[in-house]
């Protein structure tokens, strides 16, 4: 999810009583070279797998 979206995550978790694990990526991303997509890609890597790994 991009950053552009922090407060309607927000609203939505609260609405729907859910907390969804997220990884916030810089906002916009339709406007990115193919290079910055993939940095952004590898930056938030990490933070994926750890979400994906955790129980």
């Amino acid at each position: 999810m991009t950053t552009g979206f922090v407060d309607g995550v927000a609203a939505q978790s609260d609405a729907l009583g859910f907390e969804p694990a997220v990884v916030y990526v810089p906002h916009p991303i339709q406007n990115r070279t193919q290079a910055e997509i993939e940095t952004i890609a590898d930056e938030a890597f990490a933070k994926v797998m750890a979400l994906l790994a955790s129980p």
